[in-house]
């Protein structure tokens, strides 16, 4: 396959393909790749879905783990963002009984299942509304980068101090901020909506996930000036996330018009004009309030 179109930000590259992502992956240069952030299509009635069988998402992902093992390299890592399939009330979890039930027949080990959470979305009235997705975070073999300095959010109490014991008086928390969990809140850790209509990312794709959710694991898992890869590229995010935080590009995208679409936001981001929302604190103390108070020195 010939790149479709190529984009280019300081020494930064991005290399779009139209066409069939997997066998994209295939014929990379085994290694090539540092880090894989994908959401496979998961059959939930969109446009761009060929059908509602869990047995088709089933073989695509059987299809793709082949390829994303030749394309990482060793240490490298892969995250599937995936939800759930509901089919007349009747739900499935993709990530725990369909793609961890293949991968851990692979070399790859299963280092976390992350929790994004989010306040909005479809209104179920037969169930509990759907508020969060899953990401699977895997890595080929063990000595994989992991950089946990580069994805801490901020101390809910900066100041805090050990009360007791041998450490009595000194810092209880991280002056680089605290491990973000496995569960990513949008009420207390950062605020990580979906994409919906008022969003300042928002294209015409359908299941847009926002750039922040890829930019801290970019950060942590992708190591500087590497090469992020995503074979179901929809309208670019990955893309967009990877050239914000300093890595390279490779992806693929069958649908002409989402490659449209992922081509412009590179273009915006190339130019300088493309808007992307920040994560940012939501919980921040009111005037008056008694909290501990950050120290000099913590970020």
């Amino acid at each position: 396959m010939k790149p479709h179109a190529g984009y280019q930000l300081g020494d930064l590259a991005a290399q779009l393909w139209a066409g069939d992502g997997v066998r994209c992956l295939a014929e990379m240069a085994p290694g090539s790749i540092d880090l894989v952030v994908t959401s496979p299509p998961y059959f939930v009635g969109k446009e761009y879905d060929t059908s509602t069988s869990i047995i088709d998402f089933c073989t695509e992902v059987r299809r793709a783990i082949p390829a994303v093992r030749h394309v990482l390299r060793p240490g490298g890592s892969i995250c599937f963002q995936v939800g759930n399939h509901v089919q007349k009330g009747s739900l499935t979890p993709l990530d725990a009984l369909i793609v961890h039930e293949m991968m851990r027949e692979s070399e790859f080990v299963l280092r976390n299942r992350i929790i994004w959470t989010f306040g909005h979305g479809s209104h179920a009235i037969k169930r509990f509304s759907g508020r969060h997705e899953t990401i699977l975070w895997y890595t080929k073999g063990n000595n994989y980068t992991f950089d946990l300095d580069a994805a801490r959010v901020r101390q809910r109490y900066p100041g805090k101090r050990h009360y007791k014991g041998p450490k009595k008086g000194t810092w209880s928390g991280n002056p680089l901020g605290k491990n973000p969990g496995d569960v990513w809140d949008v009420g207390e850790i950062w605020d990580i909506p979906n994409v919906k209509a008022n969003h300042i990312e928002k294209t015409d794709h359908p299941c847009q996930f926002p750039a922040a959710l890829v930019r801290r694991l970019v950060v942590a898992l992708c190591p500087e000036g590497g090469v992020v890869a995503d074979p179901y590229m929809g309208s670019g995010t990955t893309a967009v996330a990877a050239l914000l935080e300093g890595r390279s590009f490779a992806g693929a995208e069958m649908d002409p018009n989402y490659l449209s679409i992922a081509e412009e936001r590179l273009s915006a981001l190339v130019e300088g004009r493309l808007r992307t929302r920040e994560d940012v604190p939501i919980r921040l103390p009111r005037d008056g309030e008694a909290v501990s108070q950050r120290p000099p020195h913590f970020r």
